[in-house]
């Protein structure tokens, strides 16, 4: 009797992974966005929209910040992340796979908590100043604006963008890291360049609210169709023009600024 031998068909030339796992990835990282989602607008829908830090605690509000993180980053990154978790499982098993997955996220997800220590920072300042004087919320908002303008049509936005749209450049490049803390390096230079891409979109949560949840989910749309739109870049700079035209506007619109008015003057 002879027996068949069915070999397993080959990826195709551009696919990181079979389209059933591809799928299923997605949808796991989608749930974990929306229960993100979820959680940010629960909180969000308490707080309000006020200058500064809300009264909250550092620890408060980095628990907050790394929830809107998951929300609005989480499907963008979706393609190195979930191809990088499966060749994690490829090569490992049991408790060495959890390891190295949590070292790769904790990488990625402590570049965003140094960047949610200068965030709060920031608005602590800016609270602090329109609380002295409220007129100065309309100069801050517009240098939020144009700061976020400026660097959206600027060469190292472009840098970051391009090596956040190549997952199958930057895989290549990862899979010459060695032990130890690979997996962290790799979430870490990951994460570094994400931020680079995206610092500025947040940068205009100063003006518009860091729990306004309308801007949050308008910037996570931005955010994802630059990394993953074939237009991407066309946008990027699409965005960069509108806020150089809203830094405009700043100083004489006060509906532009519900992040930097006063609670006793909406």
């Amino acid at each position: 009797m002879r027996t068949v031998t069915v070999e397993k068909q080959p990826l195709r030339t551009g696919v990181l992974m079979p389209a059933r796992d591809l799928a299923l990835a997605w949808g796991l990282i989608m749930v974990i966005a929306a229960l993100a989602w979820l959680f940010t607008v629960g909180q969000a829908r308490d707080m309000g929209i006020e200058p500064g830090t809300m009264g909250m605690a550092l620890a408060l509000f980095l628990v907050l910040w790394l929830a809107m993180m998951a929300a609005m980053m989480l499907p963008s990154v979706a393609p190195v992340a979930v191809t990088w978790a499966r060749a994690i499982g490829r090569q490992s098993s049991g408790a060495e796979r959890a390891v190295r997955t949590t070292e790769f996220l904790g990488g990625y997800l402590l570049v965003w908590t140094a960047f949610g220590l200068l965030a709060y920072g920031g608005l602590a300042l800016t609270g602090d100043l329109v609380e002295r004087d409220p007129d100065a919320g309309k100069w801050i908002g517009a240098a939020a604006f144009a700061l976020a303008g400026l660097y959206q049509l600027g060469p190292l936005k472009y840098v970051c963008l391009r090596h956040c749209r190549s997952p199958m450049a930057q895989l290549m490049h990862y899979a010459g890291y060695r032990p130890p803390l690979r997996d962290l390096r790799v979430g870490l230079h990951h994460g570094g360049y994400c931020l680079g891409c995206c610092w500025a979109l947040m940068v205009v949560l100063v003006p518009l609210g860091v729990m306004n949840v309308v801007a949050m989910a308008g910037i996570a749309v931005v955010v994802f169709l630059e990394k993953l739109w074939r237009r991407g870049p066309l946008l990027a700079q699409v965005a960069g023009v509108a806020f150089l035209v809203l830094a405009v506007l700043a100083p004489f619109q006060s509906w532009l600024l519900p992040g930097l008015t006063p609670s006793d003057m909406m």
